[in-house]
């Protein structure tokens, strides 16, 4: 079993995010899964440009780092995303490894894939921004286990429960791996988008081919 750990701290060992990611982890391999840190703020990848070529050939045209990244993402068995809080969002970092994924989006690849969030913020905005992170989960066709914030206006005991809260759900993880533990909310929100998102596909089948041979192929339309 392998669990990747995405960090997107400009600040990097000096994260305190980070020290949750951490966490996280060790929990996880406690529990018996291989597991590994990116730091996408310190990889080269660049914006999406909206070419197309992902949906007409399957295939990225940017050559960067993206696809070291989501490589190992599509051969992960759970993921978890970090980011601290940046004006009440991801950082730009993280944002821009979404911005490239509408291939993994639009053709589901998570799926099967279990994951969390956590996030630190100066104040109390926590939530909205492990919400950012597990829809993205969500979006691409995994399932979230939860997520942990820490708001550091509260102090350095915040931060202990943090962690401890992270190494939790990092056993936690595997084991919703392992059980291939159900979420009947989550799986009913991917049929809905899909029963949705189909329209999508057959309106561009002419130059989404490569969406539209995976989309048949998987008998979603």
């Amino acid at each position: 079993m392998k669990i990747i750990g995405i960090s997107s701290s400009p600040r990097g060992k000096n994260s305190s995010t980070l020290k949750l990611l951490d966490a996280a982890l060790a929990g996880a391999s406690e529990a018996g899964a291989e597991v590994e840190t990116i730091d996408v703020a310190k990889l080269k990848i660049k914006y999406c440009t909206a070419c197309n070529s992902c949906h007409e050939t399957g295939v990225c045209s940017i050559k960067d780092d993206y696809q070291i990244v989501i490589e190992k993402l599509l051969d992960a068995d759970g993921i978890i995303l970090s980011s601290p809080n940046y004006i009440t969002n991801v950082t730009a970092q993280l944002k821009t490894l979404f911005d490239r994924c509408p291939l993994v989006v639009h053709e589901q690849l998570f799926d099967g894939k279990y994951g969390f969030s956590l996030t630190t913020a100066g104040s109390g905005e926590i939530d909205f921004v492990l919400d950012i992170m597990n829809n993205y989960m969500m979006h691409c066709g995994g399932n979230f286990t939860g997520g942990v914030g820490c708001s550091m206006a509260e102090g350095p005991s915040a931060m202990e429960a943090a962690i401890d809260k992270s190494h939790e759900m990092g056993k936690d993880l595997v084991g919703a791996i392992k059980e291939k533990r159900p979420y009947p909310e989550q799986e009913a929100a991917h049929e809905a988008w899909r029963g949705q998102f189909k329209y999508v596909i057959l309106a561009n089948k002419e130059q989404w081919t490569h969406n539209c041979d995976y989309w048949t192929e998987k008998g979603w339309i």
